[in-house]
């Protein structure tokens, strides 16, 4: 039972990790998002384009998302059904996300939807989880796709 308990307090707070970066991403607390992460990513936007997989160090994550996300009028991000698999200090997660952007735009087209999913990697430190891997996997994109 009580091996029960610690597994379910690791995942509530892996998916508070996962949670958190997506919440301060939405609200452009970037200094917050890099907390989220180790020392360096295992980067993975391949579905949208980027060329290739990096590794990354937070502050080059939140430079881009900050540049990339930083003429919209809004952000949000939805996740859910979470899977996680816990082995001593790392863990491997998967959940459904959306994320949907707004701009006010002249021809109303104001919203773009990802849907999809993401695989991430976690390393405990100390007593958080940090994200040490992260992949992005896109099943569609819905709406106005020239919004920036």
């Amino acid at each position: 039972m009580e091996e029960s308990l610690r597994f379910l307090f690791e995942k509530d707070k892996i998916i508070d990790t996962i949670n958190s970066l997506f919440i301060f991403t939405d609200n452009r607390d970037w200094k917050a998002v890099q907390d989220c992460f180790g020392e360096k990513v295992h980067f993975d936007m391949t579905c949208l384009g980027v060329k290739k997989v990096e590794i990354l160090k937070p502050e080059q994550i939140t430079q881009m998302w900050e540049e990339g996300l930083g003429s919209l009028d809004a952000i949000h991000h939805q996740a859910g059904n979470h899977k996680v698999e816990i082995r001593k200090n790392k863990a491997i997660a998967f959940c459904y996300g959306i994320a949907s952007h707004y701009k006010k735009t002249k021809s109303g087209k104001n919203t773009r939807t990802f849907v999809g999913s993401y695989n991430f990697g976690l390393q405990k430190n100390n007593n958080n989880w940090k994200i040490d891997s992260f992949k992005f996997n896109l099943k569609y994109v819905n709406g106005n796709l020239d919004l920036v």
